[in-house]
């Protein structure tokens, strides 16, 4: 039996002009969330969303304008994933575990992001890490998609 490839980890970083605590408060709220999060040429929608140890969400974000070669995960346009908060930190970290909806095996199987937020001189620095990427998703374009997460937070909560 041949044997897939090692899932990664994937790591991006940003300095945002802006207290730990509210950029917390925009890791939690879910309209924050839909507005900051997807990356760029994506809107989301969320379905559901329980800020809380234990609590669930859903989400789909939608590509704007799906071109050439662009195929989401869960159908033509979007990826839809589901999640649980593993861990709520106030003003220090979100962790949470992430699953792609999806019938093609290589974005299968849990994916955990931790977004850790450590204060500095004029803002946070904000870091997000992504363990067990699935194989799926390409590491130049989550890096970009990462880059583009983070720099739409900084433009949120500046």
């Amino acid at each position: 039996m041949a044997q897939s490839p090692a899932k990664r980890t994937d790591t991006a970083s940003r300095d945002i002009a802006a207290q730990p605590q509210t950029i917390y408060r925009a890791l939690i709220d879910p309209d924050a969330v839909a507005r900051w999060r997807p990356p760029e040429g994506m809107k989301a929608v969320v379905h559901s969303f329980e800020p809380r140890v234990g609590g669930t969400f859903r989400m789909s974000f939608i590509y704007a304008d799906p071109g050439e070669g662009t195929r989401g995960k869960s159908s033509d346009d979007a990826d839809m994933f589901e999640g649980r908060f593993l861990e709520l930190v106030p003003g220090e970290r979100v962790v949470e575990l992430i699953e792609f909806q999806s019938d093609d095996p290589v974005f299968a199987g849990p994916m955990k992001i931790t977004t850790s937020l450590a204060a500095m001189e004029g803002g946070t620095r904000v870091t997000i890490v992504c363990e067990d990427v699935p194989t799926g998703i390409g590491e130049s374009d989550h890096q970009a998609g990462m880059a583009s997460t983070l720099k739409n937070l900084a433009a949120f909560t500046e």
